[in-house]
C-alpha cells in the first residue's frame, strides 16, 4: 500500500502570536515531529506552507517535499489541494494533518493505516482528531471542490463508510492554537 503524507503548515498562526510548525516539541519543532512520525508510513510527506514559508523552510531540519500555497488565506481547502496536487501517481491512501496536532503516536498512525475504508478518523475519548486518513480515490473530489466548499463536504457523502478508530493518543485531540494549550502540551511532557 502507497500511502502520502500531507500536513498542513500555512495558516497564519495569529492566536498563537508565532508560527505553529516551528514550536518546540520534545526536541524538535511541530513539523519536524510530525514528519518523523509520518515518514515511516508515508512516501513522500508533503508540507504544506503559506503565511510563514520562509521562516518554515529556514526552520525545518527535516526534508520533506515543501509546497507553498499562495492561496493560504482561502483557508485549509486550499492547503489540502495544493497538498494534493503534488502527489505522485500510484498512491492508494492519503494520510492528512495539521501542524498544530503534534503529539500523535507512531503506534497511532499504524492502526489508523489497518482499516480498508474511504475513510479512517481516530477518535480519543469519543472525541474525533487528527490524522485522518482517506482512499486516493477520493481526490478528484477533493480538488474540484470550490473556494467556498469545505473538505467536510467530501467526507459527508462518504459518512457512513467512515471508520472511527478508538485510541488511547490524547495526541490526536491535541490541538495547539495558542500560548496556554501549548504550556499544557510542555506541562504534559514533563510529567
Amino acid at each position: 500500500m502507497n500511502v502520502a503524507g500531507i500536513i498542513l503548515a500555512a495558516g497564519e498562526s495569529r492566536r498563537m502570536g508565532s508560527p505553529k510548525a516551528l514550536l518546540e516539541y520534545r526536541g524538535a519543532t511541530f513539523v519536524d515531529a510530525l514528519v518523523s512520525v509520518l515518514a515511516p508510513f508515508c512516501v513522500p510527506v508533503v508540507v504544506v506552507t503559506g503565511a510563514h514559508d520562509r521562516e518554515i523552510r529556514n526552520g525545518m531540519r527535516s526534508q520533506p517535499r515543501i509546497v507553498y500555497n499562495p492561496g493560504y488565506a482561502g483557508g485549509q481547502l486550499t492547503s489540502l489541494q495544493a497538498g494534493l496536487r503534488v502527489l505522485p501517481a500510484g498512491i492508494d491512501r492519503v494520510l492528512l494533518t495539521l501542524v498544530d496536532h503534534p503529539a500523535v503516536r507512531s503506534s497511532t498512525v499504524a492502526r489508523l493505516l489497518e482499516p480498508d475504508a474511504p475513510f479512517v478518523i481516530p477518535r480519543h475519548n469519543g472525541r474525533r482528531g487528527h490524522p485522518i486518513i482517506f482512499d486516493a480515490s477520493l481526490i478528484p473530489e477533493f480538488l474540484a471542490l470550490s473556494a467556498e466548499r469545505s473538505a467536510r463536504d467530501v467526507r459527508d457523502r462518504y459518512r457512513a463508510q467512515i471508520v472511527h478508530v478508538d485510541v488511547d493518543d490524547p495526541g490526536v485531540v491535541s490541538d495547539i492554537d495558542d500560548p496556554e494549550a501549548y504550556r499544557q502540551l510542555l506541562q504534559a511532557v514533563t510529567q
